[in-house]
């Protein structure tokens, strides 16, 4: 099933999300709709919290992108109850975006190396390390899970030009080819 894609000004996109154990109701449900949701939207990446539920669960499908990147080709996972534990390397910038932000991308610095630990959709624990895209795409999901948006990483300048796109979002004025859930 598709689900709406809660956009910019909800507040279950600044809540830090919580763990939940391998007995959350319907995960498997859950999953398969967010990845339904992902992929009728267009996305690489979709965080629970942009679907309304304040849990620590990410899911990725960087297949799209393997054209630019043969690399990407099966990167289709799932991270539940992950905590990124080491970011290094020197920052780099690069375009992104985001479904709960519809219409705006912008430049962003993010270290190009990481570890993080997580379950799987099988609740099987993984430490592993990520670099390149992988990383960017990863960081910018696990974001979500604390409350963290990629235009909070913007450069300030940039943030006041923003300004009056991201109003207009909150107030419901932005045209998209997916469901979306505006603010109350």
């Amino acid at each position: 099933m598709i689900l709406p894609v809660y956009v910019y000004g909800s507040p279950v996109l600044r809540k830090v999300t919580k763990d939940i154990d391998e007995d959350y109701e319907e995960l498997s449900v859950l999953i398969e709709n967010m990845f339904e949701t992902m992929n009728q939207s267009d996305g690489v990446g979709l965080a629970a919290p942009q679907i309304g539920k304040s849990i620590r669960l990410f899911i990725v499908d960087a297949s799209p992108l393997a054209e630019d990147d043969p690399e990407l080709e099966n990167f289709k996972k799932v991270f539940i109850n992950a905590h990124i534990i080491l970011e290094e390397g020197e920052k780099w910038e690069f375009n992104e975006g985001c479904l709960s932000i519809p219409g705006i991308r912008e430049e962003v610095k993010r270290k190009p190396v990481i570890r993080i630990q997580y379950y799987d959709k099988n609740f099987e624990f993984h430490n592993e390390k990520y670099d390149g895209i992988k990383a960017r795409i990863i960081q910018h999901e696990h974001d979500h899970l604390n409350g963290i948006l990629f235009t909070d990483k913007v450069a300030p300048i940039r943030k006041r030009f923003l300004k009056n796109k991201l109003a207009a979002i909150t107030k419901g004025k932005v045209e998209v080819a997916y469901k979306i859930k505006f603010p109350k």
